[in-house]
């Protein structure tokens, strides 16, 4: 029984990736995400429902349009994938109901401005609002945290990187500073703070090597939500126990100063 519904979860997190797929790519078009049905941007040939089918249809396509054979983007089948993945995961991670529904209300937010990140670099203002507002009435229903938490990790991230962003002359995006403020309300301090230093620790390697090994052009903009992405989703996942770790290290430290 235990292994059904687990499997039943999975399948519902590579649906609803698929979703996030149609989303991600309509929002930056400014069209609906329910109409028109979905259809080959290159040929406009309407996708039929059997070609509709999350990841099973591109490995049955190979990866390519039924008409045009003009080729698919593989983001779309990962970001399935991932999602499921993902929802099965906290699925199993989560304790309450609550901190379930928060962390898949989460993931969702990530996985929209991924694409869109990663397809235009850059993220609406329309849906940061869409989930400030799903985020707010979550929080009223569920009080996962208490209000002044989520208010403080709000400004706090806010204001922390909005002086940032003028120190460094534009090293982060309006954009991404919108969404790490919005997550503060649903995370509260702790997790987004980690999440925020693990983001720039991966963001720092990530690209430090990428340019080291002269794949990226000294000034070259990347996306920065993939490297959040990661952050966020590390929080979740490690972050009281890296809050733990980082604690018993400060508190050895300080013992190892103050005996000397």
């Amino acid at each position: 029984m235990s292994i059904l519904i687990d499997t039943y979860v999975a399948l519902f997190g590579v649906v609803l990736g698929s979703f996030f797929n149609v989303v991600g790519y309509r929002i930056l078009n400014n069209r609906s995400i329910l109409f028109p049905r979905s259809h080959c941007p290159h040929c406009m040939q309407v996708i039929r429902s059997y070609d509709l089918i999350p990841i099973i249809s591109y490995l049955l396509l190979k990866g390519k349009c039924r008409k045009c054979h003009h080729r698919i983007s593989l983001i779309y089948p990962i970001v399935e994938a991932s999602t499921g993945i993902l929802f099965l995961s906290t699925f199993l991670h989560a304790t309450t109901l609550e901190d379930l529904i928060a962390q898949w209300l989460l993931i969702a937010l990530i996985m929209i401005t991924l694409l869109t990140d990663l397809n235009k670099m850059i993220i609406p203002n329309q849906l940061i609002l869409s989930f400030f507002i799903i985020f707010v009435l979550f929080r009223m229903v569920f009080p996962l945290n208490p209000w002044w938490d989520s208010i403080l990790a709000s400004t706090l991230i806010c204001m922390l990187l909005t002086i940032f962003a003028l120190i460094s002359k534009g090293g982060i995006g309006g954009g991404d500073i919108k969404l790490l403020t919005i997550v503060g309300i649903l995370l509260g301090t702790k997790q987004l703070m980690i999440g925020l230093f693990l983001a720039f620790l991966f963001g720092a390697l990530i690209c430090g090597t990428a340019r080291i090994l002269k794949l990226l052009k000294k000034k070259q903009p990347i996306p920065f939500v993939p490297f959040i992405a990661i952050g966020l989703i590390s929080a979740l996942f490690f972050g009281d126990l890296l809050f733990i770790y980082y604690w018993k290290a400060m508190l050895g430290f300080s013992d190892y100063y103050l005996s000397n």
